[in-house]
C-alpha cells in the first residue's frame, strides 16, 4: 500500500478523517523524511519518526508527541535530530529502549547488594541499607511500636529511589552533600556521598551502568578524627554509675566492651561457640569482622569472670551470650541506658565506641607499641599485616591486661570482685 503523504499544516492535520473503530492510519510529511502523524479512531494524533536503520530487520519508530500539544515546527525539528543521528549510524530507538530499561537508584542499590556485597560477605550490608533508606530512598513500611514516634526522614535527605541512574547528575549530589552538611552532619554528608560513589563504581564494573559517576567530583568536608577516651578522673564516676544500673546485661556488656576493645555489634552478637574460656580467647568470625578477616581477642581476667558467671547451667553452652527475644536473637543497642549512665557519671561527649578507643589509648599510655595495639583491636593495615602475623599473642595479652589493670586502679577497683559483677547496692530499709 502506498504511503499517504501530505504537506503538514495545522489546518490539514485538524481536517484529517478518522479511521474506522479500532483502526489507525499514518500520514507522512512531504518535507521531512520519516516524519509521520498517526491518527486513531478516537481522534488522537501523534507524531513519530519511522526510519530503516542499518542491520535492522524492520523500521524503527521514535515517538515524538501528540498534536497539537507538539506543534508541526517542533515535530520537524525533532525529526531532523533523529535523521541526523541515523545518518551517523546511530539507532535512536534503541537508545530510548536502553534508557527505559535502565535501573533506578533503588534497583541499582539492590543490584549492588546482591551482586557485590553479599557474594563478598560484607557484614556492613544491613547498615548500608539503613543509611541508603534514610538518606537516599524512602523509609521502609514497618509497624509502629507502642508509644514510639512516627519515623521521619532527617533534614537534608532525599528520595531518589525512583530516579534513573543517569538522571542523577553531579550537581544533584553536590546539592545533597551541601544540604546534609548544612544541618551540622558533615561527616554523615561525606559518608552518603561515599556510598553513592562506591555504588556507581561497582555498578559500572558489573555492567549495570554505563554513565559517569555523579559523586566522583564532590569535595568532602574536612573531618577531625575522634580521639575521645575515658580519662583517669572519669573512671571512678563511670564505674559507680554503671554499678547503679538495674540491668545485669547492660553492666556486663559495658565492661566486656571496655575490657576487650571489641566493636559494639560484635559484643552484642557474641556467641558461646566462638569463646574458648580455658584459653582465654574469643574468635570473632570473618563474616562478623569489619575488615573481613577472623579476629582473635584475648580475654583478661575481668572479662573471663563475667563470661563464667553468665555460663548457662548444664550442658555445652550455645547461642548468644546476651540472648533476647528480638529479631536478631540478642540484645540491641542500649541507647537509652547509655544516655542515663553518662548522666549519672556526669560525663559528656562519650560514645559506646569510645570504650574501644579507650582500651587502645590506655595501652598506648602504658607503653604498648602501635603494632601491639593494632593487633589487639583487629586493625587491618596492609603495611603492617605481616608484622601482625609474626607477632605472638603473649605480648598482646600482657598489653591488654596492663591497660585494663591501669584503668581499674584509676577507678579505685583493684580486684575483679570489685568490678564483677557490679551488683547494685541494695537500699537500706
Amino acid at each position: 500500500m502506498a504511503r499517504k503523504t501530505l504537506n503538514f499544516t495545522k489546518d490539514a492535520l485538524e481536517k484529517l478523517p478518522l479511521p474506522a473503530a479500532g483502526q489507525r492510519v499514518e500520514y507522512y510529511d512531504a518535507k521531512v523524511p520519516g516524519l509521520c502523524v498517526r491518527v486513531s479512531s478516537t481522534g488522537a494524533k501523534a507524531f513519530a519518526v519511522v526510519r530503516w536503520i542499518k542491520d535492522s530487520s524492520k523500521p524503527e519508530r521514535v515517538t515524538i508527541g501528540r498534536f497539537p500539544a507538539v506543534t508541526i515546527e517542533q515535530a520537524r525539528r525533532k525529526a531532523g535530530d533523529v535523521n541526523h543521528a541515523v545518518s551517523r549510524g546511530e539507532n535512536p530507538a534503541a537508545a530510548i529502549r536502553e534508557k527505559r530499561a535502565e535501573l533506578t537508584l533503588a534497583e541499582g542499590f539492590d543490584a549492588y547488594v546482591s551482586k557485590h556485597l553479599k557474594p563478598h560477605g560484607r557484614r556492613t550490608t544491613d547498615a548500608l541499607r539503613a543509611s541508603f533508606e534514610v538518606w537516599l530512598s524512602k523509609l521502609p513500611d514497618a509497624p509502629r511500636k507502642l508509644r514510639a514516634r512516627e519515623r521521619e526522614k532527617p533534614e537534608g535527605s532525599v528520595d531518589w529511589s525512583a530516579r534513573k541512574l543517569s538522571a542523577i547528575k553531579p550537581q544533584d549530589v553536590r546539592r545533597l552533600h551541601a544540604a546534609i552538611g548544612a544541618t551540622g552532619k558533615r561527616t554523615m554528608a561525606n559518608r552518603v556521598v561515599e556510598l553513592l560513589s562506591t555504588m556507581f563504581n561497582k555498578l559500572s564494573e558489573l555492567g549495570e551502568f554505563k554513565g559517569e559517576n555523579p559523586a566522583a567530583g564532590v569535595t568532602p568536608y574536612a573531618e577531625v578524627k575522634r580521639d575521645r577516651f575515658i580519662q583517669a578522673g572519669e573512671l571512678p564516676r563511670f564505674f559507680d554509675a554503671l554499678a547503679g544500673d538495674d540491668s545485669q546485661d547492660f553492666r556486663d556488656f559495658v565492661v566486656l566492651s571496655l575490657m576487650t576493645g571489641a566493636r559494639r555489634g560484635n559484643v552484642l552478637a557474641m556467641r558461646w561457640e566462638d569463646l574458648n574460656l580455658s584459653d582465654a580467647a574469643w574468635r570473632v568470625p570473618a563474616d562478623q569482622s569489619k575488615n573481613g578477616d577472623a579476629m582473635m581477642i584475648d580475654l583478661v581476667p575481668e572479662a573471663l569472670a563475667i563470661l563464667r558467671r553468665r555460663l548457662p547451667s548444664g550442658g555445652t553452652p550455645a547461642g548468644f551470650v546476651f540472648p533476647a527475644r528480638s529479631k536478631s536473637g540478642h540484645i540491641s543497642n542500649p541507647k537509652k541506658r547509655w544516655t542515663a549512665l553518662l548522666a549519672r557519671a556526669q560525663m559528656r561527649d562519650f560514645r559506646i565506641h569510645d570504650l574501644r578507643r579507650s582500651l587502645g589509648s590506655w595501652q598506648a599510655k602504658t607503653g604498648a607499641s602501635l603494632v601491639t595495639i593494632g593487633k589487639s583491636l583487629g586493625h587491618k593495615d596492609p603495611s603492617t599485616t605481616m608484622i601482625y602475623a609474626r607477632l605472638d599473642r603473649d605480648p598482646v595479652r600482657a598489653a591488654v591486661e596492663q591497660a585494663t589493670g591501669a584503668m581499674l586502679d584509676a577507678a579505685g577497683r583493684t580486684s575483679a570482685g570489685k568490678v564483677i559483677p557490679l551488683a547494685r547496692k541494695k537500699a537500706r530499709g
